[in-house]
């Protein structure tokens, strides 16, 4: 009986200097084992620097994929997979280093558990070891408007990682920068919404999953470390602009029929607040990716709604586990909970 086969996924453009570093770690710290075989494979988005020659002659082991044009991250990953043969992915950005056993229990747990569609290692940041990462953290949460964050990370507080999260439990939505997915989970669910680009596919993935009757879970036994920002860094307007048209096409999505319209609405009014909070700090570019992310989700409401009833012929479940009851933003702001500890307990759906 041949073993189960794990694919692990590198989505590169442009990213030969990161190849060069992080790479190495990839394959020492991938090999396959008695419970499952191992690929590391190189899924190329369209580059036109040296990154795949590179590839080619200094990692020999390593398969390639290569893609037509550059379609971002999902279109990206969603091009690369259908030529992967894997019965789980693990889609790592280029700018992780991973450590050793890393593999191990977040594939074992997917294998031994059919329910489980997706696993998130311990995300710690690259060049402050101490801290964990921003675009993961110890796994996501969202709040009851649709407001996403991290254990260790609540918008711009990044807690040290003083092992208070070294307990394996579920979660919303596991971060794109190392993300642990089953295949048929994967595909079952559609793959990733190539309208978003990048930036919250993931959570809209999870989502999804969730629907269909899956969990999401967090092991901390496997670590690695992020550079971020390698495509976009935080204070460019682009960025800015995806979060929250990608944010409200997630909500258009997959928002439960009963809180749709008024958490839709509230969130309307409260990125109006947050523009105009950029105009008066004098962050006219932000402001105005604001406005345009808005007019982007307005002209393509009526195509995230014709997917959302697609979403819903397909759902098995409503599930409500991991959500935060309260609101993130006033708990955040007006209350001063800063931590993901300072978070009660009973505020999250079971």
């Amino acid at each position: 009986m041949s073993l189960p086969k794990v694919a692990v996924v590198i989505l590169n453009w442009n990213g030969i200097d990161l190849l060069k570093h992080f790479l190495p770690y990839v394959l020492k710290h991938s090999s396959s084992n008695g419970d499952f075989s191992v690929d590391v494979v190189l899924a190329d988005n369209a580059s036109n620097d040296i990154s795949v020659a590179y590839t080619q002659e200094h990692f020999p082991s390593v398969q390639i994929v290569k893609n037509p044009i550059n379609n971002g991250y999902a279109g990206g990953y969603n091009a690369a997979l259908k030529h992967i043969k894997a019965d789980v992915y693990v889609l790592v950005n280029s700018d992780i280093e991973v450590t050793e056993n890393w593999l191990q229990e977040p594939v074992m747990q997917m294998l031994r558990n059919p329910q489980i569609a997706c696993v998130q290692p311990k995300i710690c940041a690259f060049s402050k070891r101490h801290l964990l990462e921003y675009a993961g953290g110890a796994g996501g949460f969202i709040d009851r408007l649709g407001y996403p964050f991290c254990r260790g990370r609540i918008f711009d507080t990044q807690e040290e990682d003083n092992k208070q999260y070294n307990m394996n439990t579920e979660i919303f939505w596991a971060s794109g920068a190392c993300m642990f997915i089953r295949s048929d989970c994967f595909w079952q669910a559609g793959g990733f919404d190539e309208d978003f680009f990048a930036h919250m596919e993931e959570i809209d993935l999870c989502w999804r999953l969730k629907n269909l009757g899956y969990i999401c879970m967090y092991e901390p036994s496997s670590v690695v470390y992020h550079v971020g920002g390698g495509t976009l860094s935080a204070i460019n307007p682009r960025k800015t602009y995806l979060n929250f048209r990608n944010n409200l096409f997630m909500l258009a999505k997959n928002l439960p029929s009963p809180f749709f319209t008024r958490t839709l609405l509230l969130r309307l009014v409260l990125d109006g607040i947050a523009a105009f909070k950029f105009l008066l700090q004098g962050s006219f570019r932000h402001f105005k990716a604001v406005f345009d992310a808005h007019m982007s989700f307005y002209a393509n409401f009526r195509k995230m709604i014709a997917k959302r009833k697609r979403n819903d012929a397909l759902k098995k479940k409503f599930k409500l586990s991991a959500v935060y009851r309260r609101s993130i933003v006033f708990d955040y702001f007006v209350l001063g909970r800063k931590r993901f500890n300072a978070l009660r307990s009973k505020d999250f759906y079971a």
